[in-house]
């Protein structure tokens, strides 16, 4: 069984480990075993934390032998981006500046993690402050994508992307502030969920845009997104952005009856410039929301079209106040890609940033409108596959264009309202993964889970694993 742990998901494991079947001690000695035999190739991990990893299974072990198993958690190993505080660890934030920080305190969801069970392998490579869309790392090497290692994961959380796809871990955790949890989880072919904006506390999480970030599930199934956002969902004191609402059982949202729910369809800006594959995924993906018993509804939203404005000038006034200091004073320990985007947050005037806001509430208002007659919103999470590590821009249908821009033109809007969004595998484009991107209502993650699960069970390509990972399991 050794062989085939790594490739499982949560919602297999727990059951195993649970019943006594299956040790923490065991799954974790794999997984770390498959993290070093992986990295050299893909640069997931910046940091693989064998000790403190194997001490926490043993505890966890010695817990479950005694009858004190908690939850589906419970033993299983998780790494995560190197953005979260880890207390008494080194947090990088993917950075030359911060590579010595050490935080006194665990960031909000690594110590819900750890009261749930779960097993911190080590912290994963990023695009630096999570500036980014690409993970190319000028300071730990650029990470490489599973399926066709020329190729970024994906980013900012391209390490989290690549180490599930790879099976380096069981899941992980993304920020998200334009697209970061769902681009490289659709590059990547797995699940990516970005919660409603308030749904999960960022306390402790090193900030890119107050007003955009969000924390998020990085699964290999949408079970396994249910079960860590229940995790890490709720109120935090510490973080006067969470919203003190309900949190519902989120499996009890898994189910494949979706007859009658209202699946909505915009044309004009989620389908516009697409490339013809990744366009024929989604469709194909929609055609079978509609075979399970969704009606599908066209909608206008249309102020859709100031979406790379608003985004731009929010999160470059936002992202510019947070690292001014250090471009005052030691600019050039930046990467010269975040160190040119910190640079052009000098140039946006208040203005502008008055405006980007103003639109972001008439979109917000736009979306509330098409929700009143749809349950869920359907897009491509990206117009494009997976880019070659290092290009500045992308050819979509015979048309070149800004390769950042077509990386967060589909995910920005859902930054910019704040509601949630998940990204399923749906098929293939040239052999690269395709994701399908479901909107739905503020703190309505349930349907959306509920619907993306239905999805998944009839989807035959969602047990397909990269070449690369294939080749190199463990024997």
């Amino acid at each position: 069984m050794r062989k085939d742990l790594a490739s499982k998901s949560i919602e297999e494991l727990a059951p195993l480990i649970a019943s006594k079947q299956l040790s923490p001690v065991e799954l974790t000695q794999t997984m770390l075993e498959q993290a070093e035999a992986f990295n050299p190739e893909i640069n997931a991990f910046i940091r693989i934390d064998v000790e403190t990893a194997m001490e926490s299974a043993k505890q966890a072990e010695l817990d479950i032998m005694n009858g004190n198993y908690i939850g589906p958690l419970h033993g299983i190993p998780m790494a995560l981006k190197d953005i979260f505080f880890l207390k008494g660890q080194v947090s990088t934030m993917g950075s030359k500046i911060h590579k010595d920080f050490v935080a006194d305190y665990d960031a909000t969801v690594v110590s819900k993690l750890k009261q749930a069970g779960a097993i911190m392998t080590g912290t994963l490579n990023m695009h630096e402050y999570a500036w980014g869309g690409t993970t190319n790392n000028p300071h730990y090497g650029p990470c490489r994508n599973p399926w066709d290692t020329e190729r970024i994961p994906g980013g900012s959380s391209g390490g989290s992307g690549a180490a599930v796809a790879a099976d380096m871990t069981i899941a992980s955790l993304g920020t998200d502030t334009a697209g970061s949890i769902r681009i490289p989880s659709s590059i990547c072919g797995i699940v990516g969920l970005k919660p409603t904006h308030g749904r999960v506390s960022k306390y402790g999480c090193f900030p890119l845009s107050w007003s955009l970030d969000h924390i998020g599930p990085m699964t290999k199934t949408v079970t396994d997104a249910a079960i860590v956002l229940q995790a890490i969902a709720g109120y935090d004191e510490n973080d006067p952005t969470t919203l003190d609402a309900a949190i519902p059982a989120y499996t009890d949202f898994l189910t494949e009856d979706i007859k009658g729910m209202v699946i909505g369809i915009e044309e004009d800006y989620y389908f516009h410039n697409i490339d013809e594959g990744v366009a024929a995924a989604v469709r194909k993906g929609i055609e079978t929301l509609k075979a399970l018993g969704a009606e599908i509804k066209p909608v206008s939203i249309p102020h859709l079209k100031h979406t790379m404005f608003a985004e731009y000038v929010t999160i470059l006034g936002e992202s510019g106040a947070i690292h001014h200091n250090n471009m005052k004073l030691r600019p050039l320990d930046f990467g010269e890609d975040v160190r040119l985007a910190l640079g052009l947050a000098e140039l946006p005037t208040a203005v502008d940033y008055v405006m980007g806001q103003q639109l972001r509430r008439k979109l917000i208002q736009d979306f509330d409108e098409a929700f009143r007659s749809i349950d869920v919103l359907v897009t491509p999470t990206l117009p494009i596959v997976a880019p070659k590590i290092g290009a500045n821009t992308s050819i979509v249908n015979g048309i070149e264009s800004d390769v950042t821009d077509d990386l967060i033109r589909l995910t920005s809007p859902s930054n910019l309202t704040g509601l949630p969004s998940l990204t399923i595998p749906c098929g293939f484009s040239n052999g690269l993964p395709v994701g399908l991107q479901l909107i739905g209502k503020a703190l309505d993650e349930g349907t959306l889970l509920k619907a993306g699960y239905a999805f998944e069970r009839t989807n035959e390509l969602r047990f397909t694993k990269p070449i690369f990972a294939s080749a190199m399991k463990l024997n």
